[in-house]
């Protein structure tokens, strides 16, 4: 992930990333206030931690193709930062209801995964999805783990720099994500006519894009790079342009369930306060992946910025 980069409209896109940081410092900071009561200390478990005292368990929807967050390594087992952060949470939910838990997987694509927590499905779902306004009145996130920002993957050669390049072209992106979102806003604001594929997944949107049936792929920045490091096609495609969007990711769960949510939120607050979810970024951007991959992806300036928000809150009473 690079910190530099420019987006849409030069000074805009900049203060756009500016405010971006700052809304999502200042709700990181209101997640971390709500959650400092414990499940314990309001009483009986209730939502999430009452099923998974009596269960013994909780659910983690998982991403096949979203590589480094949730993936699946060489013996099909999913691994990421996303999966790494969401054990961590695992084992901060069973200290709070005194049992030991165990983690069923469910698969889940862009499409479904909504869906999959509002319906009970998952408890937790550990991918690369974005926390914003709109999907906050449906569903909860956890504090901040990542800022990705949409840009564009084309052919090497491709005449395609900039998004205003795209005039009556084709661009796939995954279906139900903010990169179509973003797509839709370029293509009406300033008359593309795009004409917009819905792909799956991401590997099923970059299949489109190496067998031909795009012009584009317009994807997260981080996952695009990802493709270009563990693809053998990789090295065919490059990545060009200006941010599109802003994107902070967040482990996300039902929405209406206080006490998890507190789990949810300590759990985060204290990976980033004990330097663990430092070390879990460098484990997953920077060192070499379990599948032989190394990004070589240092921690963005507006990611580093939101780890460091977070209050160290050990010395306050309880």
């Amino acid at each position: 992930m690079r910190s530099n980069g420019v987006g849409v409209g030069g000074g805009r896109g900049s203060r756009g990333c500016r405010r971006i940081v700052m809304w999502a410092a200042v709700a990181l900071c209101a997640a971390l206030a709500a959650g400092a009561v414990s499940a314990q200390q309001a009483g009986e478990l209730a939502g999430t931690l009452k099923k998974a005292k009596e269960s013994g368990t909780l659910t983690i929807g998982y991403r096949e193709s979203s590589l480094p967050f949730s993936y699946l390594d060489r013996l099909g087992k999913p691994v990421g930062y996303s999966i790494d952060i969401c054990r961590a949470i695992v084992d901060a939910a069973a200290a709070e209801v005194g049992r030991e838990l165990s983690i069923q997987w469910a698969p889940v694509t862009s499409d479904n995964r909504f869906d999959a927590v509002t319906s009970g499905k998952v408890d937790l779902e550990c991918g690369s999805t974005t926390r914003n306004v709109e999907r906050l009145k449906h569903v909860s996130f956890s504090p901040v783990i990542f800022v990705a920002g949409t840009k564009l993957m084309v052919p090497k050669g491709s005449p395609i720099r900039s998004f205003k390049d795209l005039k009556g072209k084709t661009v796939v992106a995954t279906g139900g994500t903010t990169n179509v979102e973003a797509l839709e806003r370029l293509s009406a604001r300033f008359g593309l006519q795009l004409n917009v594929i819905k792909a799956r997944d991401h590997a099923d949107a970059f299949q489109v894009l190496q067998r031909g049936g795009a012009h584009a792929y317009a994807g997260d920045d981080v996952l695009l790079y990802g493709f270009l490091r563990s693809s053998a096609a990789g090295g065919r495609f490059q990545i060009v342009g200006d941010f599109l969007s802003y994107d902070p990711y967040g482990i996300m769960f039902r929405k209406g369930d206080p006490q998890f949510a507190a789990v949810v939120d300590k759990a985060v607050r204290e990976m980033a306060v004990s330097g663990e979810l430092d070390r879990t970024y460098k484990q997953w951007f920077m060192n070499k992946l379990p599948t032989g991959e190394r990004l070589g992806l240092p921690m963005s300036a507006q990611l580093d910025e939101l780890i460091r928000a977070v209050p160290d809150q050990s010395d306050q009473p309880d």
